[in-house]
């Protein structure tokens, strides 16, 4: 079986290289806007910039780096074509480019891929090859048919024209908000924070990078604190859901990130639902990590001016409608509430009345006479409503408990 290639040293990651790497792409990609978000700022407690990668074609930063290696290849190497292995951003930005450029793409997803992003990847003419239950099937797969048809394999971050092509996003930041003294960046396999952070250093000595990864998938954090951490579990920020780091970008993320630090997944839905509300754009799971690092480590940033890539905005729209939802719960401004009544004519006006008196508006109504403990004419309700705020919500409990009734709000995990 074929195995990756050896990574290549960090002293091939450099200004210079991010620098050439600007020039090849810059006519191809969006050069996003890096501006500052004077709501988050009063939120955390510091001063805010955003820059939204999500602006891009393919709503991701991965078309930087893929653009940069495609643009570097060779005559023949062109012809012949280049292979991913890739469930996600990856291989949009790869595909999309290499259909503008007339170079043959070859994708390999798990089979278990969504349908919607395999027919993405297909509408931007390359080739898909489902195979295997989990990425690293895919991966081993895609270095197989590699070889025996001689592609190039396109890695999705341990490579340095890559992080170079994804550097590129820091001298535009440090371009446009050269006041920045902290750049808060998400890891996966550590291909976006070794660009960024190798470009923000040689500009900057003294800026801070921090990288960023969800809780159940803490790999760097791990490799960097000599740790064993399980990674598993379904993370909303599936794009940085990565259980190994490349080995090239561990060796840069060594030398140039300062800290990295680990998200729950109850900020990751609060960033993407504040970034929608306040910001009114629309962000994946992980490219809401910086601001929910913001959200779970105010100290380490009250004060500070930070730049936070929003990488990415593919999120699955019943995903993301889910995600508004909960946290609309979460602040009191949807509710369920289980109520005990006794089963009899008018009971349920009774109770209903309740929320008349109170101003609170009733969603949905379930009964529950059969699968309960409680005696055979005892009756659980759940209704669901919308209030104000969260005082509004306490005052139509407190009424309702007023009233002789047993109430117990349904919580979210």
């Amino acid at each position: 079986m074929a195995t990756a290639p050896e990574p290549k040293s960090e002293s091939s990651l450099t200004l210079e290289n991010i620098r050439a790497a600007q020039g090849r792409i810059e006519d191809a990609v969006v050069r996003t806007p890096t501006l500052r978000s004077i709501t988050l700022g009063k939120l955390t407690g510091a001063e805010v910039w955003l820059k939204f990668e999500n602006l891009q074609f393919t709503a991701s930063f991965k078309e930087r780096g893929a653009l940069n290696k495609l643009l570097q290849l060779s005559e023949s190497e062109r012809k012949r074509g280049v292979i991913a292995a890739s469930a996600g951003n990856h291989s949009q930005g790869v595909s999309y480019h290499g259909a503008r450029l007339g170079i043959p793409v070859t994708i390999v997803m798990p089979k278990h891929t969504p349908t919607v992003k395999v027919q993405q990847t297909r509408d931007h003419g390359a080739q898909v090859v489902l195979h295997g239950e989990r990425y690293d099937d895919a991966q081993a797969k895609a270095y197989e048919i590699a070889e025996e048809r001689g592609l190039v394999f396109v890695h999705p971050f341990d490579d340095a024209e890559i992080a170079a092509g994804q550097g590129t996003i820091a001298l535009e930041m440090l371009e446009d908000a050269p006041m920045l003294d902290t750049l808060c960046v998400p890891i996966g396999g550590g291909g976006l924070i070794s660009g960024i952070a190798t470009a923000g250093k040689a500009l900057k000595p003294d800026i801070q990078m921090v990288g960023v990864e969800a809780e159940l998938y803490p790999s760097t954090y791990s490799k960097l604190r000599g740790l064993k951490l399980p990674c598993e579990g379904d993370t909303l920020a599936e794009g940085i859901a990565v259980k190994e780091p490349g080995a090239f970008t561990l060796q840069v993320i060594r030398e140039v990130v300062d800290d990295i630090v680990l998200v729950g997944e109850r900020d990751l839905e609060r960033s993407v639902s504040l970034l929608l509300q306040i910001e009114k754009t629309v962000v994946e799971g992980a490219g809401a990590a910086g601001l929910a690092a913001m959200l779970a480590h105010p100290a380490k940033f009250k004060g500070r001016k930070v730049g936070l890539v929003l990488c990415g905005g593919n999120i699955d729209t019943r995903l993301l409608a889910n995600v508004l939802l909960r946290d609309l719960a979460r602040e009191g401004r949807l509710a369920r509430l289980r109520i005990r009544l006794q089963d009899r004519p008018g009971a349920l006006y009774r109770v209903v009345k309740v929320f008349d008196e109170q101003q609170v508006n009733i969603i949905e109504v379930y009964h529950q006479r059969i699968f309960t403990t409680l005696p055979a004419k005892g009756l659980i309700t759940d209704i669901e409503c919308e209030t104000r705020d969260r005082a509004h919500l306490d005052g139509l409990i407190a009424a309702l408990r007023t009233e002789g009734y047993e109430v117990n709000p349904v919580e979210l995990a």
